[in-house]
């Protein structure tokens, strides 16, 4: 699968958005309050990012269907004061009733999330992720709503980038279960099997899922992308990578490592690393992705077309030390490094996060002492 890569279309100039190079120098974008129209916004993320736009003035309306991969209570009524709907996006009379109440722009973080248990899993994937991202497109398309804020992920990249001391720059292949299994975790050089040297990815990089998920999140983008050619909408694409936070799903097959861990602290047992846990990944804390959103929301209010942002704190750090430091931080047992693996994960993921703070403005400010600090007695979602 490639990267749809749409003209970057979106212009900062040094008093604000324009719409396009012609309008550069008019009067800069002064945000306005807006009725957004958030999908998912009594998920985990979704209600961090209900919280910001309250708090910035926004007009929200929430709406989620409650999917049992992410909620094990029923809904509220609302969200951080924002009356919650519940409906799932592939519902278009209801989904069309709703953008009728004067939306301005969407939010959508509505998804089911995680590698899951199996490829059973796959039809539900496709038909949340895909299918109810094509059916808000068509809706918001009739209503005339053209901004749309997407939540994507890092998992699109699949591996991310490395580097070969004799050959450059390399993609490598999907590590083989032989491999895995004896303990040879870090990818080679497809040309001459060198270990290679893991680098930042950024969102010029090809699209390469290696997961159903991953799939999933990637055909979101070319879906998106493929409506803002077509409607003059303006699409901003945040990539996020791995999310932590207060409110975090218990552990379940769709949870984030991060609460994998937390759960079995919270239960008195050692957090269980797998492979050897040199795995490097790029942990952002709820607050900060919620804050780039709001930063996407902008962006989306002064132009058109398709960009895609890492979402990232920009500092790298191993799946072991996480786990360290959230069993010293909750007082609980050290991790155990398990040797264990899931064909589906990748090895190394670190992003450039140089696009989101030069054309969004939006910087990381939760550091992962700090937020581990909290996390580790924070209250997760039952």
């Amino acid at each position: 699968m490639t990267d749809p890569r749409p003209p970057p279309q979106f212009l900062r100039t040094t008093d604000g958005w324009s719409p396009s190079r012609r309008d550069a120098g008019r009067r800069p974008y002064r945000r306005r309050v807006t009725h957004v129209l958030v999908t998912g916004g009594a998920g985990f993320i979704g209600t961090h990012v209900v919280t910001a736009l309250h708090a910035a003035g926004h007009r929200v309306t929430v709406v989620d269907s409650g999917h049992p991969g992410a909620h094990r209570r029923p809904l509220p009524d609302t969200v951080a004061g924002a009356p919650l709907v519940r409906l799932d996006v592939r519902d278009r009379p209801a989904l069309a009733a709703v953008l009728a109440d004067g939306v301005d722009a969407v939010v959508h973080q509505a998804a089911m999330v995680g590698l899951g248990v199996d490829l059973d899993d796959l039809p539900e994937y496709v038909g949340c992720n895909d299918l109810g991202t094509a059916v808000l497109l068509a809706a918001m398309a009739r209503a005339g709503v053209h901004r749309l804020v997407l939540a994507s992920s890092m998992v699109v990249y699949g591996e991310g980038a490395y580097t070969c001391a004799g050959h450059g720059p390399v993609r490598p292949a999907p590590r083989t279960v032989a491999d895995l299994a004896a303990g040879r975790y870090d990818p080679t050089c497809p040309r001459c099997a060198a270990t290679l040297t893991p680098g930042l990815v950024d969102e010029d990089d090809p699209l390469d899922p290696r997961s159903g998920y991953a799939a999933s999140k990637a055909a979101q983008e070319h879906l998106t992308a493929a409506w803002a050619r077509q409607t003059g909408g303006a699409v901003v694409a945040l990539r996020y990578h791995n999310v932590y936070g207060p409110g975090m799903p218990r552990d379940t097959p769709y949870s984030g490592v991060a609460a994998i861990f937390r759960s079995a602290l919270e239960a008195g047992r050692a957090p269980r690393v797998f492979e050897d846990g040199g795995q490097r990944r790029d942990f952002v804390h709820v607050r900060d992705v919620a804050a780039a959103n709001l930063a996407g929301l902008d962006a989306t209010g002064t132009g058109t077309g398709w960009r895609a942002y890492n979402v990232a704190s920009g500092r790298p750090v191993t799946i072991a030390d996480v786990a360290t430091e959230l069993a010293r931080a909750a007082d609980g047992p050290p991790p155990v490094v398990t040797g264990e693996f899931r064909l589906g994960d990748v090895r190394h993921v670190v992003a450039s996060p140089t696009r989101a703070e030069t054309e969004l403005g939006f910087r990381a400010a939760v550091g992962l002492a700090e937020g581990i600090a909290e996390f580790a007695h924070a209250p997760l979602r039952g």
